[in-house]
């Protein structure tokens, strides 16, 4: 089989992950360049525009559970058999996968679906079709499901479980969102750094960051919660996995991506695990407003290249706060504090104000 881009990480039984011995053995990925493992599954262009998928292929030809698996170019012009491949390759480091429809579901349809008397089942009927539950790093399984769903073009990630216990942030560009925007002011306002980590980009424009975490507490599912944006995959959750193929396009692995996910960071943790606000919130999307001292320091710091995409954002929060016109001046000053022209600045900050 051709090498494939989860090289290297299969895990221990114990739970740690140890290098394949089939792998160059290096010292840790964080100290020093490594060699690109996820070759396979990177896009040939940034740029590249999204790949149409086809129609679901209907289950007349079962893939067989006990073929070889072909990584080669011929297999992985057909989605299916590249899902699988995908998949059994993650499933080998260590990360539970599921077969996805390209409308990113669960491909294999609940066995208890107009048994309404059945009561919530995960699995312990034996059979398949329950969706996350089924997920599995079990290569035999992993064949079976796949076989039960040759229609599939995608797979599923489940996160919160062992050996990575994977957490999902999920940074959105839909309805005039910046997910990485709001991440970068929330490292920013709470003092943690956003480490290198694998991060998937999605077909819409926005990018999936994998981040491993602790055993417990589990990490709950959220939209929204920490900030417009910002979706949070915990236990009971999936992502969908490099090289699944969508309606709306391929899901790709950044240039740079490394080939674990880093451990998520102290405070950011703290932040996912904390019980939800009080929901009396009035801002179009459910977030507090802003400090005023925060969103002004936000927009002097940035950086060349991030300097509109920040001040817009921070406007935003000014408006559903209703201050942007007490902040307007100040936003204003501090965009000139970064090298932008008062009316380009100010041309923003309307631009922010005509949205909301």
């Amino acid at each position: 089989m051709t090498p494939g881009p989860w090289r290297g990480t299969r895990p221990d039984p114990s739970g740690g992950k140890q290098p394949d011995p089939r792998a160059e053995q290096k010292p840790d990925p964080w100290a020093q360049q490594q060699p690109d493992p996820w070759a396979d599954l990177r896009p040939a262009r940034p740029t590249e525009a999204p790949t149409t998928a086809p129609r679901d292929r209907p289950p007349t030809a079962p893939m067989d559970p006990t073929a070889p698996v072909d990584a080669s170019a011929t297999a992985l012009t057909d989605p299916p058999a590249a899902a699988l491949t995908q998949a059994l390759l993650a499933a080998e480091a260590g990360y539970p996968v599921m077969p996805l429809t390209r409308s990113k579901l669960p491909a294999i349809r609940s066995p208890h679906r107009g048994h309404p008397e059945v009561p919530t089942c995960r699995g312990a009927c034996g059979r398949l079709g329950h969706g996350v539950h089924d997920a599995s790093t079990d290569p035999l399984t992993v064949r079976r499901m796949f076989a039960a769903a040759p229609w599939a073009t995608g797979y599923g990630i489940a996160c919160g479980r062992p050996p990575h216990h994977l957490i999902g942030i999920d940074l959105d560009t839909k309805n005039g969102a910046d997910g990485l925007t709001a991440l970068r002011f929330l490292a920013e306002e709470h003092g943690f750094p956003l480490p290198p980590t694998v991060t998937v980009l999605t077909p819409s424009g926005g990018r999936h960051l994998w981040f491993s975490g602790p055993p417990s507490p589990p990490i709950p599912n959220s939209v929204g919660r920490l900030t417009p944006g910002i979706d949070v995959r915990g236990a009971g959750g999936y992502l969908v996995g490099p090289g699944s193929l969508t309606t709306h396009g391929r899901y790709v692995l950044a240039a740079d991506t490394p080939h674990r996910p880093a451990p998520v960071p102290k405070t950011l943790l703290t932040l996912l695990t904390a019980p939800p606000p009080p929901a009396h919130r009035e801002p179009p999307y459910g977030v507090p407003p802003q400090p005023a001292a925060a969103l002004i320091r936000f927009v002097r710091a940035s950086p060349r290249g991030q300097r509109n995409a920040r001040l817009f954002w921070a406007a935003c929060r000014a408006q559903e706060s209703g201050l942007v016109q007490e902040l307007a001046a100040r936003l204003t000053e501090a965009a000139c504090h970064t090298g932008l022209s008062a009316e380009e600045a100010r041309a923003t900050i309307a631009s922010a104000t005509r949205r909301g």
